[in-house]
């Protein structure tokens, strides 16, 4: 398929509406694609990022709203985009649960949530995008976690599940290849947890050689140079994490 004007490239970003995804929505914005931003619970943020988008750019955002634990929710997003826009070029898997679960009062519903999210979400929403993507020769971007191969206490679930994209990124990175590029981004700390005392924050900055948490622009920026600038990268996680992962 072209790419001309009057077909711009697509992508589809999950949970967008906020921190992250917010930023990558941005980014993708402004080096010229159209972006689908999906929430769930986040309407009022999706509908003001939508509006700021479209005031510099008309016709270029689309509102998509679902929950990722409603199997049938998720997977009319794709199918959505596709009759918007004809095309999908990246689909960047963002959406995360991320909360601390204490192993001896697991509840299996916390594990169903961050597994569905987490995981089966960015599965499912991969092969539904499969086919418009290696018409474009499109890319998957997922959003992984440092904590993925530094298990983080008291997230286990959390981890569990991030490793398991870092897992499904690789493993879709071979069997899609050559049309589509599979890829993840692997942040660190970026943005402080509310849960975190200012105490928490300065002893954790002691261990990042960079001397101060990211922002989400620095892991936007990061999806941007591997969906549209890394052709010949693929089955790679990218940390960004100001060398957090220096320290033990």
């Amino acid at each position: 398929m072209s790419r001309t004007a009057t077909t711009p490239r697509v992508a589809l970003i999950t949970g967008a509406a906020r921190r992250v995804g917010k930023a990558i929505a941005r980014e993708l914005h402004q080096a010229g694609l159209c972006v689908a931003i999906h929430h769930h619970r986040s309407g009022v943020e999706a509908a003001a990022l939508a509006e700021e988008l479209e005031s510099l750019r008309a016709d270029s955002t689309l509102l998509v709203c679902a929950d990722l634990l409603d199997a049938a929710a998720r997977d009319e997003l794709v199918p959505t985009v596709l009759r918007r826009w004809q095309r999908l070029d990246i689909l960047v898997n963002n959406a995360a649960r991320f909360y601390p679960v204490v192993l001896e009062t697991l509840r299996e519903a916390d594990y169903r949530e961050m597994l569905g999210v987490n995981l089966e979400a960015p599965l499912w929403l991969s092969s539904s995008a499969a086919p418009a993507l290696r018409r474009a020769r499109g890319c998957i971007l997922n959003l992984t976690d440092i904590y993925a191969r530094r298990p983080l206490p008291g997230y286990a679930i959390y981890c569990t599940t991030k490793a398991g994209l870092t897992g499904l990124t690789r493993a879709l990175a071979r069997e899609l290849g050559p049309e589509i590029r599979v890829n993840a981004v692997a942040p660190g700390v970026v943005l402080w947890p509310e849960q975190r005392s200012e105490q928490e924050r300065a002893e954790l900055l002691t261990r990042v050689p960079m001397g101060r948490a990211g922002e989400p622009a620095d892991i936007a920026r990061a999806v941007r140079f591997l969906a549209l600038e890394a052709d010949y990268i693929t089955g790679q996680v990218l940390t960004v994490d100001g060398g957090r992962e220096l320290y033990c």
